[in-house]
This record gives C-alpha cells, structure tokens and sequence, in this order.
C-alpha cells in the first residue's frame, strides 16, 4: 500500500485532505453480544474470527434461527458495502461486503457509510501500517485484547477530496486484485506439487518398502531448531534499524508484521525467506515458508546439513503430509496451550534413494521456485 505509506501524518496534510473522526463519516456500530443457539438450518453468524485477509471465512462459521437473525439485524444489520471489522483477538482484520449479505454479525465492528467509494478509503486506511499502528496502541485488555467501540468512533481518519480518495482507492484495488491471482496460483502450484509428492513418494510405500526406500527418523536427518521467547515486555510496535520481525506461531500464515524484537535478543533464532518452519506449540502442525525474523519457542526451523534432504519442497511435503500431521497432532498435550514438541521422537519417514530425489527435484525445485516468487512479489505490493 505504498500510496497510504508516503503520506506524511504529522504537520502539513495535501491541500483539501483533512482530519476527521471515524464516527463523522460512518455509523460505527457492533454485532450482538449475546450467544444464539446454532441451528442445522438458518442463517450464517459471522465473528470476529471468521475475518481473514480481506475475506469471510463461512466454511467455519454456523448457523443460527431465523428469529435470532432477525432479532440481531433490527439493531446489526450488514448492508453493501458496509466494512466489518475484527474488534476481539485479532484486531483490525476487515472486509468490505461486496456483495448483498445475508448472515448476521456477533462482537464485529460494523461500518456503515452507504458510499462504496468511502467504504473503499476506509478499508484501504485502517489497513496501513500507520493505521495499524494507532490501532495497537488503542487496545485494551490483558488475557483477551479488544478495542472499544468509543475508540474506533473517535480513530482518526486523513480523508482526501472525493475524486483523489476515488482514483488512490481504484489503485489500491488492483493492487489487491494481484495479490488474490498469486495467491490463487500459490494454491494451485501447491496442490499441484501434493498430487505429485503423493504419487512419487506414499503411494510406492502402501504395499512394503521397494528397493532402496528406507524409514528414517526424522530427527536424524532434520535439526528441529527451537525459537525463542523474549518475554511480551521486549515486544515492539514499530520497526527500527536495529529490531526484527518477530514471528509467533499466530502470525505463521501470513505477512503480516505485528511485533518487532531488538536483534541482539533474537540471538540465532532467525529465519529467512526459503526456511521451514513448524508450529510445536499452540495451533500445532503449521507449516510455513516465505517468512524472514526471528520466531518464537512454539515454532522450530527444520534444515538438515544434509543438502539432498534439505530441498524446500521434500522438506515441506513431508511436514505438511497427512501422516506427518496426524502423528503431531496425537501427541500433542495440554488444555490451554498444545504442546506437541514429544511428537519429535516419534515423527518418520520413508525415504527413496538419493538420486530419486535429486531426479525428482528437476519437477518440484521450479514450482517452489515460483511460489517463493509469488511470496516475494505479495510482500512487495
């Protein structure tokens, strides 16, 4: 969002913008409290946690009676182009509704402006780093964060003259429209590379081990290099020369940059762009690449000094098989927070030769190569 990050926010503004309360320009308002009684049929109930990366999440959401859904739209009800906003957990995820809804919203952030033009600005505004930052800074709570509907009425807003807030947002659309066509060609290289690793290195094995193949413990060949916890105190808000990004296990999907950490603290618990990494802790079995800071004690690097069996792709298609993840998930311990780093120990996998691995790296090296290219270009846009 370059356009929003070389505005200068103190001193002067550009002739005809102006400062102006969220609350000035739209009906800020929020979703019900209370808890309605899922039901097999009815409507959708949209929270907070079903806001992602400018999108609605209905596959995890449930369904509640059509007297509940009505009762919630006489003082909630979500029209086009209204944003809603993640006000619980994760803050500041939105979406502009884009299309005619019909589901109801429970402690989400309601924006009305009846303006698509203004919706536009307002989502694209909250979404800059500056934005972001005000945000962090306006949250309340210690167990569970939350942001009140008072403040996000008073958060202020640099509004341009419609015709410039209309053409920025235009561009700024686009830019999200490239972002969705790699990610959705990130999805499809992935499958694609699933179908193939199943093909080439499970299916042989169903029926006994051919020739060559051996079962290998995956801590003999893979160092599972465990990140660090500076301690929430240490966490920081904004990026410096001298800070990191620090990655939590939350945080692993995305791009996001939320909390920084001095360098010095992150000692050799750094991870760069073509590193795999595992989530141990929390939300366990998460695999991710295309992430560059310092991460945290749930998550661990997995590399091996071994070349061939370090390659990104077989790396990655053995943590993120089902098998993989079932025997993480088996072991995993705890009623609060998972712990599933015991699953180490148990954790195997049927190798072919090298030199079918070196053969198979001339069909999976281009298609990661071309992921990490994607990831590359998302960030920079």
């Amino acid at each position: 969002m370059e356009f929003l990050e070389e505005i200068e926010y103190v001193g002067d503004i550009p002739e005809g913008w102006k400062w102006v309360k969220l609350g000035e320009i739209a009906d800020v308002r929020d979703g019900t409290h209370d808890s309605p009684k899922k039901v097999i049929d009815g409507k959708y109930l949209i929270t907070s946690k079903h806001i992602k990366n400018g999108k609605i999440d209905f596959s995890k959401a449930y369904k509640i009676s059509l007297d509940d859904f009505e009762a919630i739209n006489k003082r909630s009800k979500v029209d086009k182009y209204d944003i809603l906003f993640s006000m619980i957990g994760t803050i500041g995820e939105m979406v502009i509704v884009d299309f005619e809804p019909d589901f109801a919203i429970k402690n989400v952030g309601l924006f009305k402006t009846g303006n698509k033009d203004l919706s536009k600005w307002i989502y694209y505004y909250l979404k800059s780093n500056e934005a972001q930052a005000e945000i962090r800074a306006s949250l309340k709570g210690s167990t569970q964060q939350y942001i009140t509907l008072g403040d996000l009425r008073n958060f202020p807003i640099l509004l341009p003259p419609p015709p410039e807030r209309k053409a920025i947002a235009e561009v700024l659309s686009s830019i999200d429209d490239k972002i969705e066509l790699l990610h959705r060609q990130n999805k499809t290289l992935e499958e694609m590379a699933m179908t193939l690793f199943r093909q080439w290195f499970i299916e042989p094995t169903k029926d006994g081990l051919p020739d060559g193949w051996e079962e290998k413990r995956l801590k003999d060949v893979y160092i599972f290099e465990k990140g660090i916890e500076p301690g929430s105190k240490n966490y920081l808000k904004t990026p410096g020369i001298d800070t990191v990004r620090f990655i939590r296990v939350g945080n692993m999907l995305d791009n996001k940059a939320d909390v920084y950490v001095k360098k010095d603290l992150a000692r050799n618990s750094i991870c760069n762009f073509d590193d795999l990494l595992v989530s141990f802790d929390g939300t366990v079995g998460r695999v991710s690449f295309g992430l560059v800071g310092c991460y945290s004690s749930g998550i661990r690097k997995i590399y091996s000094k071994d070349e061939i069996y370090n390659k990104l792709w077989l790396k990655h298609q053995i943590f993120i098989s089902e098998e993989i993840q079932d025997e993480i998930n088996m072991h995993a311990e705890g009623t609060t927070i998972l712990h599933a780093s015991s699953s180490i120990d148990y954790l195997s996998f049927v190798f072919p030769p090298k030199e079918k691995i070196e053969e198979y790296d001339k069909f999976f090296d281009p298609i990661y190569k071309k992921i990490l290219h994607n990831k590359a270009q998302i960030q920079t846009l």
